[in-house]
């Protein structure tokens, strides 16, 4: 089992910047491909970025590329998600994921963490 807890969210202003946080537990974190998807009101949640287990490689979602950057620091069990010029469409419930190298979230997530809200204000 892997616990993901998440952190950072916030209320912040149209192109204003938040960082997420997310630590895991449970499993040897190299082990694991680690993702960030978000759920807006109304909407089903939607894959935001990936990054592999070592951090050689990040994928994005189109609307967020070039705004957010997620990275990963293994000797503390932890990945973020940077984001900058941040947009009122951004708000959402931000879910950090992981799956088990190989395999990549973006095709479907073993663990969730509980998710924190995003708030951005126009």
């Amino acid at each position: 089992q892997v616990q993901l807890v998440e952190s950072g969210g916030g209320l912040v202003q149209a192109g204003g910047s938040l960082r997420l946080s997310c630590a895991a537990s449970g499993r040897t974190f190299s082990n694991l491909n680690m993702g960030w998807f978000r759920q807006a009101p109304g909407k089903e949640r939607a894959f935001v970025a990936t990054i592999t287990w070592s951090g050689g490689s990040t994928y994005y979602e189109d609307s967020v590329k070039g705004r957010f950057t997620i990275s990963r620091e293994n000797a503390k069990n932890t990945v973020y998600l940077h984001m900058t010029s941040l947009k009122p469409e951004d708000t959402a419930v931000y879910y950090c994921a992981a799956v088990l190298r190989p395999r990549t979230v973006v095709v479907g997530a073993d663990y969730w963490g509980q998710g924190t809200q995003v708030t951005v204000s126009s």
